[in-house]
């Protein structure tokens, strides 16, 4: 175990390190920053790759073979009623886990923190329940995507502006470090049950249809709630003297993270103790280790939070605010891309996804291919987000031809990666997005003068969007690859496939 958290560690830390030196080298050349921010950025980034480490850890251990073992379980229960109320529940359930929506929630003040959430946990239910049914039934993943990214479109033009970025923001927090894992493991449970030769490729996209349904719940509420226009509330960069108040910054946030771990992570815990109870799924040597992988969950989430909310968040603003303040704010452009480019390595359940891809695909999608292309397609979404900022666009001008191609691309690309672009999309957007690019697009907003509303947020759903267009763009490479294979090979290639999936069972 002290192996593979060593390993963890330095996979942490090659993660973390390039945005660290990036902020380092602009505090002491282009935005000069208080000594007290600095270091609050610094520590903040220590218990980061700490965080990044336990919580890597602890999701192997525990929320993997607990999502796979409720996956493999649910499709042998042959009341379809019951399947479709514990899928709901447990959508429900690791949604309000989710902290990010605590962020998102805390942004807009005219609706209460438990409407929003609750709005957005039905969604994300009613979804997850979808793409159940999609997988047991075998339904086409592109005509569901396209159906109801038209549905997103056409309710979006019936609600406020405010509204918009809002709703399409939510539906790239609502997949991070609690939900993806435990989604993405039970999306192979429920296709190693299949196993017939699409089950690989269905495997994947239930975080893509996961990811559309708070957009269109928090849509709905935008169109028939009527507690007053949408606000926000804006980030404190604190004055700092010592270290000493530094240090009491962290201290003072950390009781509360881990109250929200806590409270997170409780009702996940609850869900599959009561699960163990009824079905017997695992033995007593499998729960020793899942209840081991589940405190490491815990341990490294609660730092990560604190690292990222206390440390990362004010980081970001100040940068966001300088650089717009600098008498050359077009410069936003270039270092927002370079931002993105490593920001999104940072990201625990991008580390999640790009495992599990290399694994299901028996190594014929890598880690590096996907971490590659998920950087580029951030970079390319962070810099657009800039553009807004400095321009004021609406992002209508982005979403709709963003999503129309990558919606095209869907009939072009194996099917495998459309699930896993759309996936892809989701996880990208998680507590480093919305605690470092959201407040350093919220500072360099305010610096300018813009709507922060219209014109900062978004930048959730830009990052959530572009994967969808490189990581098919992979996926076309890999079908030409593919044509110019030896047939033998390409036969080799899917009996492997078919080993893995067979040996999951």
């Amino acid at each position: 175990m002290n192996k593979i958290l060593r390993e963890k560690i330095q996979e942490a830390l090659s993660s973390v390190l390039p945005i660290t030196l990036i902020v380092l080298v602009l505090s002491m050349t282009i935005t000069p920053m208080p000594v007290g921010t600095l270091v609050l950025f610094l520590a903040g980034a220590v218990l980061l790759i700490v965080g990044m480490a336990f919580f890597s850890l602890g999701t192997d251990v525990s929320m993997t073979p607990m999502g796979e073992g409720i996956g493999a379980q649910l499709p042998k229960t042959k009341n379809l009623a019951v399947v479709i109320a514990i899928t709901l529940l447990i959508g429900i359930l690791i949604t309000i886990a989710e902290p990010d929506l605590q962020v998102l929630a805390g942004q807009v003040p005219s609706i209460s923190n438990s409407m929003l959430i609750w709005t957005v946990a039905v969604g994300v239910g009613l979804f997850f329940v979808l793409a159940l049914l999609r997988t047991i039934f075998k339904i086409r993943l592109s005509l569901l995507l396209i159906l109801f990214y038209i549905a997103v479109f056409i309710f979006s033009a019936f609600v406020p502006n405010e509204f918009v970025s809002v709703a399409f923001d939510s539906g790239g927090v609502t997949t991070g470090p609690i939900t993806v894992p435990f989604i993405m493991a039970l999306g192979v449970g429920l296709a190693s049950i299949r196993g017939d030769s699409d089950a690989q490729d269905d495997s994947f996209g239930l975080v893509a249809l996961c990811s559309i349904g708070p957009v269109l719940a928090v849509l709905l509420l935008g169109i028939f709630y009527s507690g007053g226009d949408a606000g926000y509330t804006q980030i404190a960069v604190p004055e700092l003297e010592d270290t000493r108040q530094v240090a009491a910054e962290f201290v003072h946030a950390l009781p509360d993270y881990i109250r929200e771990v806590v409270s997170a992570l409780l009702p996940v815990i609850a869900f599959c103790a009561i699960f163990q109870l009824i079905f017997k799924r695992f033995h007593k040597i499998q729960l020793q280790k899942i209840g081991i992988g589940f405190l490491y969950t815990f341990v490294g989430l609660a730092l990560f939070l604190t690292g990222v909310n206390v440390g990362f968040m004010p980081a970001g603003h100040y940068l966001g605010q300088q650089l717009a303040l600098s008498g050359k704010s077009w410069i936003l452009i270039p270092l927002g891309m370079l931002i993105g480019y490593f920001l999104v390595t940072a990201e625990p359940a991008v580390h999640v996804l790009n495992r599990q891809v290399e694994t299901i695909t028996n190594g014929g999608i890598s880690q590096r291919a996907m971490m590659l292309s998920l950087s580029i397609g951030v970079a390319c979404s962070v810099g657009l987000a800039m553009m807004r900022v400095l321009t004021g666009i609406s992002i209508y001008y982005i979403l709709i031809p963003g999503y129309l191609i990558a919606l095209t691309l869907t009939f072009f690309v194996p099917k495998i990666f459309t699930g896993i672009a759309f996936d892809s999309g989701g996880v990208a957007s998680g507590p480093m997005t919305t605690t470092f690019l959201l407040p350093f697009s919220m500072g360099a907003c305010e610096a300018l003068g813009g709507n922060v509303l219209t014109d900062a947020f978004g930048i959730v759903a830009m990052v959530a969007m572009t994967p969808l267009l490189t990581i098919q763009t992979l996926g076309l490479l890999y079908r030409f690859k593919q044509k110019d294979m030896p047939q033998e090979t390409l036969a080799a290639d899917d009996e492997d496939s078919i080993i893995v999936l067979e040996g999951d069972t």
